[in-house]
Order: C-alpha cells, then sequence, then structure tokens
C-alpha cells in the first residue's frame, strides 16, 4: 500500500446519545393514489427476495415467512429459477387441506411445490408499465385480480426475464396510512379505496 497517497480519515467521539439510520427502504414514503407506482414498489434490487426452496415442507416455508415478515415467497430452484409463488393465504386457506386429501398424505408431510401457485399461471407486470403509473393504478389491477401481490418484470442484458420487484396491499396500506387488520382481501381493497378517496 502506498502510504504518501493514503492519509487517514478524522475520526470523531461517538455521542452518549448516539443512534443509527434504518434503510429507506425500512421507513416506507406516505403516499397518495396519485404518487408514481414505483413508490409502493418493494424494489428486489434494495431489498433481497424472500425465497423457499421447492421442496421445502410447508411449515418450515410459514417459519421462513414469519420470520422474513412477509406474506409472499418466491419459489426457486438451485439456479434461482422461479418456480412459483407462496402466500400466507396459500399457506392458511384450503390449499393445505386439499393437496393432503388428494395425495392421502398428512397436512405437515407437504412441501411447498404441492401448494404453490406454479409460474405459468402467473401474471406480471412490466417495469416500464409501472414507471408510468400511479399508485390508484396498481390498487385497481391488484383489485381487478383479487390478488394481495403482483409480481413486476424486467429483462436483465441477456434479455432474460426477471422479477424486479413487488406490489403488496398491505405495503401499499401502510403508505397510505392505513391500519390493516384484516387478510380478506375485499376488505384491504375498501379500506385502501377509501382513503384513496378522501
Amino acid at each position: 500500500m502506498d502510504r504518501e497517497r493514503y492519509n487517514t480519515i478524522p475520526q470523531v467521539k461517538l455521542s452518549a446519545d448516539a443512534s443509527y439510520t434504518l434503510p429507506d427502504a425500512l421507513l416506507p414514503l406516505r403516499v397518495r393514489a396519485d404518487s408514481p407506482a414505483i413508490e409502493v414498489m418493494t424494489d428486489l434490487r434494495r431489498i433481497p427476495a424472500a425465497t423457499v426452496a421447492v421442496d421445502i415442507n410447508i411449515e418450515e416455508a410459514h417459519r421462513t415467512m414469519i420470520m422474513r415478515g412477509v406474506r409472499l415467497l418466491l419459489v426457486t430452484d438451485s439456479q434461482r429459477h422461479v418456480m412459483g409463488l407462496l402466500t400466507a393465504a396459500d399457506l392458511l386457506g384450503e390449499r393445505p387441506v386439499r393437496a393432503a386429501q388428494e395425495r392421502g398424505i398428512k397436512r405437515d408431510e407437504l412441501s411447498v411445490r404441492d401448494i404453490m401457485t406454479s409460474a405459468t399461471e402467473i401474471d406480471a407486470i412490466a417495469l416500464a408499465d409501472v414507471l408510468h403509473a400511479e399508485v390508484g393504478h396498481v390498487v385497481a389491477t391488484l383489485k381487478a385480480a383479487g390478488r394481495q401481490h403482483a409480481l413486476v418484470v424486467d429483462e436483465d442484458v441477456t434479455g432474460q426475464q426477471m422479477i424486479r420487484g413487488i406490489f403488496s396491499a398491505s405495503q401499499i396500506a401502510r403508505q397510505l396510512g392505513i391500519p390493516l387488520q384484516t387478510t380478506e382481501v375485499a376488505r384491504t381493497f375498501a379500506e385502501i379505496e377509501a382513503a384513496i378517496g378522501h
């Protein structure tokens, strides 16, 4: 190392009341219906995607969801290809019961593969369209699809489709300042629409 080129950086004493900075992603920006849609998108370039392997037991997947504080996991293989999605509604709804009955096994023997929504069944939104949309457009899209989440896709330099972001109804509600106590889709959107209308 060239000692003459590199001087030391000045240092200061840490004060007794020092705190620490939170990442911008943890401090959701307050939005309105006409705010840019990109402001409510979870950007996977800034926040690592919450993922789970396709062959993991559903109880372990549920623990992962709780630990990450999310209600959606991308189901991936060893090459990071997205095989599907797993939501809290999938885990806590009727899907596990039906899948266990169909396969003739106990619920706790099911893997993520048994109850996930396959990638081929998922509609996504292009990032190019998101960049020209407002929060109200995202809410309308989620409501029309009857879903709590929507994926945003882009292409990498080779042209491969990549999941770039995620929209979440509960995240949008938080950023609109709506306290949500429910996982029911219709009620969530009614509360968001009421807030947008004011």
